[in-house]
């Protein structure tokens, strides 16, 4: 069986001299200034936050990125920096995302929440993307003190989840999430209608209650709003992927 290392393994530092790690898996793991010297790497696949990558000393990144922008000729509205550009990406995502909804309700409910490769289902990716809409959204751009639905799932980093109001023990429908989504996407709409181009360099809003991200104000309202339309995008991303595989 093989070994697994997680949060509480301190592989800070740790070198791997002539290893095989053929078939190892790193997930939602911290790599930051780590080097691979004289390896041998055929059919790697790397998939995360990824910034100054160089590969055989080229800076690969650049070309990823203009190359995924080719594919995706939407990824360009996610940098808007105005109203409506901003207003163009979301209905760009909604679009997609109904799509894609639509296409999971078509399946059986086993399929609808089963893993993919040890990714999240279907089900478990809308529910992650309530929470994300109601931490960069609802808290950090609105102010609502408590904003949080119990449904959202959120990633294990996040600390007093249950404090916040989550259930971890929520095993809500496909058309309970569906519900949940469109009531966000309407708030969304409501204030990308109305919010002026020069309101989206203040700071996110400040509220006094716990809650994640820890200080809002550390992004502006365009950072928050850029961070939920990435989130959507990326997320959209990994659920065709998979759905690809359910058929």
């Amino acid at each position: 069986m093989a070994r697994e290392f997680g949060a509480s393994d301190d592989l800070r530092a740790a070198r791997f001299i002539d290893t095989d790690l053929t078939g190892a898996q790193f997930r939602e793991a911290t790599l930051n200034d780590a080097r691979f010297v004289g390896v041998v790497a055929h059919d790697m696949e790397v998939d995360g936050l990824i910034s100054n990558l160089r590969v055989n000393g080229v800076e690969v990144m650049q070309f990823v990125e203009a190359e995924l922008d080719r594919r995706h000729p939407e990824r360009l509205l996610l940098r808007s920096t105005d109203v409506a550009g901003l207003r163009k990406a979301w209905e760009a995502l909604a679009d997609r995302w109904s799509a894609t909804t639509d296409r999971i309700a078509a399946l059986s409910v086993a399929e609808q929440n089963r893993r993919v490769d040890g990714e999240w289902s279907a089900v478990e990716t809308l529910r992650h993307l309530v929470f994300v809409t109601d931490a960069w959204f609802r808290r950090s751009v609105l102010g609502i003190e408590k904003p949080y639905h119990s449904i959202g799932l959120a990633p294990g980093f996040v600390r007093g989840q249950q404090e916040m109001g989550l259930d971890p023990e929520a095993r809500p429908t496909l058309e309970e999430v569906r519900t949940i989504r469109a009531t966000q996407a309407a708030e969304v709409v409501a204030y990308l209608s109305e919010v002026q181009d020069d309101e989206l360099e203040r700071p996110g809003v400040r509220t006094g209650e716990p809650g994640w991200p820890l200080d809002p104000s550390d992004e502006t309202i365009l950072g928050c709003l850029q961070i939920l339309l990435d989130e959507e995008w990326a997320h959209h991303q990994f659920c065709t992927r998979d759905l690809a595989q359910l058929g």
